[in-house]
């Protein structure tokens, strides 16, 4: 196998593989991320696929704790529990003491041939980083369920990428000609924020679409508002300082540019299904039915190396960690094509203004 290298959340999934497998337990989070010891899953088998596309199940013993690789529905190996614990630990100190690029960690190669592995994390653009098989003390039922694996061990990740996707098109009124050379020209380190401020001292801005239609069409099966609220929010975050989603959203539930009934929490509500509704499968340029890829939901690598989950069942407590600890932020205006005032083939004036939401 040829030298590995990965930065720390893609480090991250092969630990959180390697811990859960030692484990044998899936265990719940509140919305602070604290784990719940008395609310867990017991894992039947982890299920992964190699770069042959072979299935390859790793099946816990649920006396022993030692698992057995079974590839083809035949078994290659059995790897003691104990082994299993040595080198999740030896792999989290060694994540820990990585930099914040991409590095290689010794002995990890060795890990990843005793286990069969080929591959440190999942496609980028997978929703599903591990697919598990647990017992739904619920039901009695055992289903196999995917999860996004997210880690605090490294940067901050991205729960939406900007793209030319995520740009909402807002009509302009009130400005002339030389009203647009001169605050575009505005290049300040807050030059979009800047460029919102002058436009409002002259003018107004009235949200007309989204660049995409996939996007709209996906945003409308959440919520038929849902693309008339986010694009309040970018308003408010592009007006000033203000980036949590939370402290946003009580802004505008204050303002209530939309005319919901008030106190009742509309936009809190909504917007909640619009964070775990991109958590667990919805991609801005692609259509969407409105199921969740990941249809287990959130795996979480934390700080301490516990590794915990928010599954459907507790999907409230993941809906508030989602508003909790996320964050709007500004992409590259140059390579998403936004922040600019222009003239449309009507002669009237627009400005893009770009969506991307970071975890804090």
């Amino acid at each position: 196998m040829p030298k590995l290298s990965g930065n720390k959340g893609e480090w991250s999934e092969l630990y959180a593989f390697i811990r859960l497998l030692y484990l044998g337990k899936l265990y719940a989070a509140d919305e602070n991320v604290k784990k719940l010891d008395d609310i867990f899953f017991p894992i039947l088998k982890i299920l992964r696929g190699d770069h042959s596309k072979k299935l390859i199940e790793y099946v816990i013993d649920s006396t022993t704790g030692d698992v057995d690789i079974i590839i083809e529905k035949e078994k290659v190996a059995t790897i003691s529990r104990d082994t299993l614990r040595q080198m999740s630990e030896e792999l989290f100190t060694k994540i820990l003491a990585g930099n914040n690029h991409a590095f290689e960690i010794d002995n990890a190669i060795n890990m990843m041939e005793l286990l069969n592995v080929t591959q440190i994390s999942a496609s980028s653009s997978d929703k599903t980083d591990i697919t598990m098989q647990i017992h739904d003390i619920n039901t009695g039922f055992n289903p196999i369920c995917g999860f996004s694996i997210k880690s605090e061990l490294g940067s901050a990740p991205t729960l939406l990428n900007a793209s030319g996707a995520t740009n909402f098109i807002y009509e302009v009124s009130g400005l002339t000609l030389e009203d647009i050379e001169r605050i575009n020209s505005i290049n300040t380190t807050t030059k979009i924020i800047d460029r919102i401020n002058a436009i409002y001292e002259k003018g107004s801005l009235n949200f007309v679409e989204i660049s995409n239609e996939n996007f709209s069409d996906n945003l409308m099966l959440i919520d038929s508002n849902m693309e008339k609220m986010i694009a309040e929010l970018l308003l408010e975050y592009y007006k000033n300082s203000e980036s949590q989603c939370k402290k946003l959203v009580e802004k505008i539930e204050e303002k209530n540019p939309l005319g919901y009934p008030s106190g009742k929490g509309f936009y809190e509500y909504k917007f909640k299904k619009f964070l775990c509704s991109v958590a667990l499968g919805m991609m801005p340029a692609k259509s969407w039915n409105g199921k969740d890829e990941a249809n287990g939901g959130y795996v979480i690598v934390k700080h301490d190396g516990d590794v915990v989950a928010y599954h459907i069942y507790n999907r409230n407590a993941f809906e508030e960690y989602l508003l909790n600890n996320t964050k709007f932020e500004r992409g590259s205006s140059s390579r998403h094509n936004f922040g600019t005032l222009y003239v449309g083939e009507n002669n009237k004036i627009y400005i893009n203004l770009n969506l991307q939401i970071r975890f804090i």
